[in-house]
């Protein structure tokens, strides 16, 4: 059975406070060089836990490597629990989200090996192709600032609205120049956008979440972002100070092996690339 234990925000907060009183826990102080014990890693369920997990049970014994996944369903929390040591390093992530979120909360997180891209895609349960939308239709975006931004892009890039010159990963719908279909958006959490489906005409979502809900990008998008010169691949991070940890320098090795890119190219079918 593999070890792997799916957190919610508020059952993390009480085990971070518990580590803060009682100074213990599985992860380590980027300050301590200590690195006995399984490395312990955040990740999003799909598809960073499923590769990691595929990792543990695949790679990881005869690596010599004790690797522990904890699943968290949403954007900050891995972030927040690398800061603290609550987990040793997380997975579910790329660049431009990264600066976003260590500007604003102050955080050290630092990446160590990029693995692989989630194309963003646009979808629909009414239309089939983007041009069927119809005027005053309403699209549903992330609503963390990076993400947004990514998705307008998305839109952007095939026509359906204009962005100011420039403006890169901090637009907002009040950066849109042109919108000839005279398009409404609903900004909705990340984890939500699926469920939106329903509710809107359509919705941009990020590449895990469409696959957690039971869509094929490569297959259902109607339209697809680019994995050519995209800035948003997925790595693994940690707090900066432990990219010397062994640990984490053996699962980075792992993670851009033949066997994961095999395992990848497998299971998602074009849905997640690798990006090594």
């Amino acid at each position: 059975m593999r070890n792997t234990a799916k957190l919610t925000t508020a059952v993390l907060a009480a085990g971070a406070l518990t580590f803060g009183l009682t100074a213990c826990g599985s992860g380590k102080d980027s300050a301590s060089s200590d690195y006995s014990g399984p490395l312990v890693v955040a990740a999003s369920p799909t598809p960073h836990a499923e590769i990691l997990n595929f990792v543990k049970d695949n790679l990881a014994k005869k690596a010599g490597l004790d690797l522990e996944v904890k699943e968290f369903t949403d954007y900050i929390t891995p972030n927040t629990a690398t800061e603290d040591g609550s987990v040793d390093a997380n997975y579910f992530q790329n660049q431009p989200y990264l600066d976003d979120f260590n500007t604003k909360r102050g955080t050290h997180i630092v990446p160590v090996v990029t693995v692989h891209l989630e194309p963003l895609g646009l979808y629909s349960h009414k239309v089939k192709k983007a041009d069927a939308l119809k005027s005053g239709a309403t699209i549903a975006v992330p609503n963390d600032a990076v993400n947004e931004a990514r998705a307008l892009k998305l839109l952007a890039d095939n026509g359906l609205i204009a962005l100011k010159s420039g403006v890169g990963n901090e637009a907002t719908p009040q950066d849109i120049t042109k919108n000839p279909r005279n398009l409404k958006f609903k900004e909705v959490e990340a984890a939500q956008t699926p469920r939106s489906l329903d509710d809107v005409d359509a919705a941009v979502v990020n590449g895990n979440y469409a696959i957690s809900a039971g869509l094929k990008p490569a297959k259902d998008a109607i339209v697809l972002e680019s994995a050519k010169n995209n800035p948003y691949g997925n790595f693994l991070a940690v707090k900066k100070g432990n990219e010397k940890d062994p640990r984490v320098k053996k699962l980075a090795k792992l993670l851009v092996s033949p066997e994961v890119k095999k395992f990848i190219e497998d299971k998602y079918q074009g849905s997640v690339i690798p990006s090594f």
